[in-house]
């Protein structure tokens, strides 16, 4: 099949002209490439990572090291995908910004030369991509153990973050009936 740019194209899941670098809390889920569980299992509702989910897990814990603006919250792996809250404080990208942005949006799409620095794509992108070499070197695999893309969340009130928070810590309890749950469909 050729390239059709008007079939064969992506849109972008994100809030139009919202800027993700701006402080706030960010509620995320990172899907496994394929939905495969690669990360570990489930059982009597408590998550066992293998050595995969616990190579994500100590690199999300690892991640303010290289982002000092962000704080974590909640985080959970599941066998196939990982949720999460990542806080961006205050930092040369956003204040530079947030002095030229009134309202703190940003109308340009994207930016010519990729991801803006110091944004939510761009904290998820490097933990994506630095997750992906480490797992496969453990591992001896290679290629992708990511979808493309990520679902997020911007979290605009406390009842939000609350709701949002339980649900990241009691997700492994409701794995039986998660819709990322590919087990529970076995076929007939």
């Amino acid at each position: 099949m050729t390239y059709n740019p008007d079939i064969h194209h992506r849109h972008s899941i994100r809030l139009k002209g919202y800027d993700y670098s701006q402080p706030g809390a960010y509620f995320f889920t990172i899907c496994c490439h394929q939905r495969r569980c690669l990360l570990g299992e489930i059982i009597n509702g408590i998550m066992q990572p293998n050595i995969a989910g616990a190579t994500v897990e100590a690199l999300w814990h690892n991640l303010p090291r290289h982002f000092p603006f962000i704080k974590l919250d909640a985080f959970v792996i599941m066998p196939n995908h990982i949720h999460g809250i990542i806080l961006i404080t205050e930092h040369q990208n956003n204040i530079a910004n947030n002095q030229l942005l009134i309202p703190q949006r940003n109308h340009q799409t994207s930016l010519p030369n990729g991801t803006k620095p110091g944004s939510l794509g761009a904290i998820l992108q490097n933990f994506k991509s630095v997750s992906t070499r480490r797992v496969n070197r453990l591992t001896r695999n290679s290629g992708t153990i990511w979808q493309s893309n990520y679902h997020e969340e911007i979290i605009r009130n406390e009842q939000a973050y609350n709701n949002i928070r339980r649900y990241i810590i009691e997700n492994p309890l409701n794995w039986e009936d998660d819709e990322e749950n590919l087990t529970k469909f076995k076929p007939i």
